[in-house]
């Protein structure tokens, strides 16, 4: 177990690895609120209250995700859990991924800004209607149409994949190494990092390969990366090595 033990000697896993934080969500236009009932400003702030005033039971992000596609994974997600669709919401967006993906026409349609808001928002319309998807879904890939987000359907999806999985107590750690860890040794990686994370959460490792890190490995859960990389050490210590030395602390 040397090599478990060599990994949990090197990571701050403890306080970091766990949060309960709530991402700051974008705030939905009036022309969004317009469009998408199911998600709506109310949503998207920190009290979820209701039309009389009476506050709602509070709903956490399991995870903290950043940046545009976050915040819009996030406040998905939000309306997902408040509808009891979050399986469904999922599956749903994971088949317009895959119809991007599958149809060069319609994955030209999601990234070509020059096509005008009213013309993407009817046609998503349409293609949301003849595939039955829920309101919930058909409301935000309206959002993204008009505001010509669809571009990012995919990096969304694989944000709103990484929520569903928290929410049911699922932990994917990607792997990036030079060469295949064996068995044995990504058998005891996945064991340090269940006995971190406890019984509670069921952990699965992802590895990638990647020549350009030299060596050591890189382990990121979520947006939380640990570098334990040969590349990355090399450079912190040449940066050490280039700093003036301080005879007088000598």
């Amino acid at each position: 177990m040397a090599f478990a033990g060599r990994i949990r000697s090197s990571f701050p896993f403890a306080k970091l690895l766990r949060s309960d934080a709530i991402s700051t969500a974008q705030r939905s236009s009036p022309r969004e609120a317009l469009l998408c009932s199911t998600i709506a400003n109310s949503e998207l702030s920190r009290n979820y209250a209701t039309a009389t005033g009476k506050k709602e039971e509070k709903i956490k992000v399991p995870l903290s995700l950043f940046g545009g596609s976050g915040n819009y994974a996030s406040a998905l997600y939000l309306s997902a859990v408040k509808a009891n669709a979050l399986d469904k919401v999922e599956s749903e967006l994971l088949t317009i991924v895959e119809a991007s993906k599958k149809s060069p026409v319609f994955s030209q349609f999601t990234k070509d800004s020059s096509v005008p808001a009213e013309t993407r928002v009817n046609a998503i319309t349409d293609i949301a209607d003849q595939a039955k998807f829920s309101d919930i879904t058909k409301n935000f890939l309206v959002i993204l149409a008009g505001n010509g987000r669809l571009r990012f359907i995919e990096s969304i999806a694989k944000r709103f994949s990484e929520l569903t999985m928290a929410h049911k107590g699922e932990l994917k750690a990607i792997v990036t190494t030079v060469i295949p860890l064996p068995p044995q040794e990504e058998k005891e990686l996945q064991e340090t990092i269940q006995d971190i994370f406890g019984q509670g959460k069921k952990v699965t490792i992802e590895q990638k390969i990647d020549p350009s890190i030299w060596g050591g490995l890189v382990v990121q859960f979520g947006q939380k990366v640990f570098d334990m990389s040969i590349k990355t050490r090399a450079r912190q210590m040449e940066r050490y090595l280039r700093e003036p030395i301080q005879i007088g602390n000598l």
